[in-house]
């Protein structure tokens, strides 16, 4: 009995442990990631958008990097150093196009670009990231096409989505909707915090404070990464669309002073 009850607490604790990332983006060089890594293996991840390392003083800050080829092919991540990039810094998973539902990427064409590009990375794999849009042909309706258009013949470990709303309960049921859709595949979370929130960072806490304990305990949930690892005033001069429209500055998980926010606090 006592040999069953503790094999039961091992495996509640790694369900609820290692899933946290840091969505870190280009203009980051001074910060530190390490400052939200406490070493016990919550934080464990960390990705910027792109194939590049990570911008910041301490690198990837002990986390492991998630390179993604959010671009068709640009300059900042060119398509065709994609495998030697992974070959060079070692990712062990890739995410795929960002929003490709909102910028006017067909599922067909992505479906053909995934192929191509994507396929043949003998690592974990993520598909395009999708938004929660809920118009037609976009968001999850865009992820069925795209699945539909690979036939079969896409190699995808995770659907990858992104949430911005205006409440837990908004956020719970479209990742369960997700997973009801798309049941053969494990989920991560790339981008997601409440939409601009007229409480500001104290709404953005308590959101984040539930949304956490819920993912934790979710075993189809590989990773989530809450938007965004940066601070307010880097936000503003650098993203002033989502500082202002899309989340605020509640959401970020540093200070200016580089410390860790409120949010950030319940990173560890």
């Amino acid at each position: 009995m006592f040999r069953a009850l503790a094999l039961a607490a091992l495996c509640a604790t790694a369900v609820s442990a290692g899933k946290r990332g840091l969505a870190w983006p280009w203009y980051n060089g001074g910060l530190d990631p390490g400052v939200l890594n406490n070493g016990q293996g919550q934080v464990v991840a960390i990705y910027d958008w792109e194939t590049y390392a990570p911008p910041s003083t301490n690198g990837a800050g002990g986390l492991g990097f998630i390179g993604m080829q959010g671009c068709w092919d640009c300059s900042s991540s060119p398509v065709g150093e994609l495998a030697a990039r992974q070959a060079a810094q070692g990712w062990s998973t890739v995410f795929s196009l960002n929003e490709p539902d909102l910028n006017g990427i067909s599922a067909g064409d992505a479906a053909n670009w995934y192929k191509q590009h994507i396929n043949p990375l003998a690592i974990r794999k993520a598909f395009p990231a999708v938004t929660s849009s809920t118009n037609s042909g976009q968001g999850l309706d865009w992820l069925q096409n795209f699945i539909n258009s690979c036939g079969g013949g896409c190699y995808g470990d995770y659907i990858n989505l992104h949430w911005y709303g205006p409440d837990f309960g908004s956020f719970q049921s479209h990742i369960q909707n997700a997973h009801s859709r798309f049941p053969n595949y494990k989920i991560v979370i790339s981008e997601f915090a409440l939409a601009n929130p007229s409480g500001g960072q104290s709404a953005q806490v308590n959101f984040f404070k539930q949304a956490f304990a819920w993912l934790d305990s979710q075993a189809y949930v590989e990773l989530y990464f809450p938007f965004v690892a940066t601070s307010p005033s880097l936000l503003r001069a650098n993203d002033a669309g989502a500082a202002n429209n899309v989340v605020g500055t509640g959401s970020c998980l540093f200070t200016d002073a580089g410390g860790p926010s409120a949010v950030g606090n319940l990173m560890y």
